[in-house]
């Protein structure tokens, strides 16, 4: 995967869990303060760190049929 590809796929998730904490606003609380955000893929292992402020986020996306 290239840079830019990197970039833009980061770039949708964040808009994706952006949209996420507009649905489920009880989240934001549990976000501390200056706190970075790492998305994990759903399969990925989550690997402890001891980097301060790091919030960790699991990455699986739901889709539902739209009504017309």
């Amino acid at each position: 995967m290239t840079k830019k590809e990197i970039v833009e796929k980061n770039i949708g998730l964040t808009f994706d869990f952006l949209r996420y904490l507009v649905d489920n606003p009880k989240l934001i609380r549990r976000i501390p303060d200056k706190s970075e955000i790492v998305f994990i893929g759903k399969e990925d292992p989550v690997k402890i760190t001891s980097r301060k402020n790091l919030f960790k986020v699991k990455v699986g996306h739901v889709f539902e049929p739209v009504k017309e």
